[in-house]
């Protein structure tokens, strides 16, 4: 009989599960990848000849959308994925049954968030090469170890924040109405689509948010005004705060069973009530 597998051969298993199923759904698969790169397309199409003025100087519009759009990717497949994808697996009773199997509970998730983590980095590198092919997207190297620390840094506080958006969505029906409230509008205060500039109040709120030091922190990477390594320390530290209060927010709140099932102490309750009867 062979030993039981390791606990990094349980979770590489349970990450390629868990894309193969995202593949196989293609709403999922329609709105974290393929949006994207329409809108990529569309934009570009569209405004591609113009350039945008910022406090550096003017900058190429493509090279702006291409870093926005593949950040705003890599929050699509880790907050917005998870947010739309775990409620529906828990009302269905998936995630109950994956209890109660020999499976550790921590493996599974392990995995359900490392494949939104690994779908997020490959999503980026498909918007990048498009950037770099059809937009004349130039790469400077120097900068390319700060935009991997920023994409790693994002993904996973967006993974975490995904989790804690879960946590406090009671049924799967409700889920992309929560997930797209929370995330879309602030797509267009977040310089994703829209290049802002000023202190007015909706600016301010964009900034209080994750995504916009999220995406500024990525398009820097990019941005050939932006002299050094590219790094911007303050940014990631502000986004990795958000995902760690995500993550307690996750650890604390989060539930296997659907919204309305009784937990376990109830059903221990009610089956010691029968018995005493």
């Amino acid at each position: 009989m062979s030993s039981f597998p390791s606990t990094a051969a349980l979770i590489v298993r349970q990450t390629r599960y868990q894309i193969l199923y995202f593949l196989r759904v293609p709403v999922a698969l329609f709105f974290t990848i393929i949006l994207p790169v329409v809108m990529l397309v569309l934009f570009n199409a569209l405004f591609g000849d113009n350039t945008i003025t910022t406090d550096e100087g003017e900058w190429p519009i493509r090279q702006f959308y291409t870093g926005g759009l593949a950040a705003y990717t890599a929050v699509s497949a880790t907050y917005s994925n998870l947010g739309n994808m775990v409620p529906i697996r828990r009302d269905e009773g998936i995630l109950k049954r994956w209890r109660s199997t020999p499976l550790p509970t921590w493996a599974y998730m392990a995995g359900l968030i490392l494949s939104s983590v690994v779908i997020a980095i490959v999503s980026v590198l498909l918007m990048l090469a498009m950037g770099v092919v059809l937009y004349d997207l130039q790469i400077d190297w120097v900068k390319m170890p700060a935009a991997a620390v920023t994409l790693l840094v994002g993904v996973a506080s967006f993974a975490a924040l995904g989790m804690a958006l879960v946590s406090v969505i009671k049924t799967a029906s409700s889920s992309a109405a929560m997930v797209n409230a929370t995330i879309l509008p602030l797509a267009f205060i977040s310089d994703v689509f829209i290049a802002t500039s000023g202190d007015g109040f909706l600016l301010k709120v964009g900034g209080f948010f994750p995504l916009k030091p999220f995406v500024n922190a990525f398009q820097d990477c990019f941005n050939p005004f932006v002299d050094g390594s590219g790094f911007s320390p303050g940014r990631l530290a502000y986004v990795a705060a958000w995902g760690a209060v995500g993550l307690v927010i996750a650890i604390k709140r989060f539930t296997w069973e659907p919204s309305g099932a009784p937990s376990r102490r109830g059903r221990r309750s009610r089956k010691a009530a029968s018995a005493a009867e």
